[in-house]
């Protein structure tokens, strides 16, 4: 239960700090916190491709923001090419 509660803090932080950090209009707590949690997912992933792995809540914060930011110019490329 405490784990659920550590990814959905984790992943608000990531999505808001990505939000900031990609200059992005302000996409609201709930946009946030999918940006946040879908980031901590594709960082997680991309991250493990490279042989890296986060071990406390700074290195989960970093990894959830860098996959929210990787999300966040995903959407951007697909809304540019329709």
């Amino acid at each position: 239960m405490l784990g659920l509660l550590y990814t959905i803090l984790i992943g608000l932080a990531a999505g808001w700090l990505a939000s900031k950090i990609m200059k992005g209009s302000s996409s609201g707590l709930l946009m946030n916190l999918v940006i946040g949690v879908v980031g901590a997912v594709l960082g997680g992933l991309v991250f493990g491709l490279l042989g890296l792995a986060s071990y406390n809540l700074l290195g989960r914060l970093v990894t959830a923001t860098v996959g929210a930011i990787l999300f966040i110019l995903i959407l951007r490329k697909l809304g540019r090419s329709r």
